[in-house]
């Protein structure tokens, strides 16, 4: 027999604001087109959560908690520290390529015209997912042997930059343009001076086969049923 899940008001909340990010590109949400699409009273909304600041605060909550979960597990993982970093770009990648609507919130594009507070929500995951970038770098010098072909901060930088404009051509592109869209052919590019010997500053870095693991497996079965991930 088919059965289906029944999910909370508050996650019927999130899953409608996280639906018209998606489908309402540019918008701005206001509580009352909002609260239309759940099907209940703006003062029903407020039951749930004191002010759209929160509501936004929860997706953001929700993007945090899923993919620093897995980011986990990569860093944790005995793989290179190039695989490892993969893994985890691809993995922010994934996500987003997957929920279009959530990607609009860590572009900061569906916080214009917000509470100042969510766009310091979006910095802080910004230099969460940065320290642990470095913190892989810095693991390589002792399980590698291997350092940073330029500092750790100035490559940590290059690389969230390129999966940010990855990510902001999404927003502008109407969802059409995947941030997964060549990604597979430019890494090798991106990655080809990673890492170096430690005694050699001639630029060049390992030469290893990547492993790339796939992050299908870690982007399944989370949290909010409505998610696509």
């Amino acid at each position: 027999m088919e059965t289906t899940t029944k999910i909370s008001r508050k996650d019927h909340i999130l899953q409608s604001l996280a639906q018209m990010l998606e489908t309402q590109p540019g918008a701005r949400i206001t509580t009352a087109a909002l609260a239309r699409e759940v099907g209940v009273s703006e003062a029903a909304l407020y039951r749930h959560f004191p002010s759209k600041a929160r509501m936004f605060e929860g997706l953001i909550q929700f993007i945090e908690d899923t993919l620093f979960a897995r980011i986990a597990r990569f860093a944790a993982d005995e793989g290179t520290a190039e695989t490892r970093i993969y893994n985890i770009l691809s993995l922010l990648l994934t996500f987003c390529d997957r929920n279009p609507g959530m990607t609009r919130l860590l572009t900061g594009d569906a916080l214009n015209g917000e509470n100042d507070r969510l766009r310091e929500r979006i910095s802080q995951f910004y230099a969460r997912l940065e320290a642990q970038i470095k913190q892989i770098l810095r693991e390589a010098q002792i399980r590698e042997n291997l350092k940073p072909s330029i500092s750790a901060a100035a490559l940590t930088s290059l690389l969230l930059a390129a999966v940010e404009g990855r990510l902001a051509q999404f927003v502008r592109s109407g969802f059409t343009q995947s941030p997964l869209e060549h990604w597979e052919i430019q890494w090798p590019y991106l990655s080809a001076n990673l890492m170096m010997p430690f005694g050699i500053d001639d630029g060049f870095g390992s030469n290893a086969p990547l492993n790339t693991t796939s992050v299908s497996h870690f982007t399944t079965g989370i949290f909010l049923p409505f998610m696509i991930v």
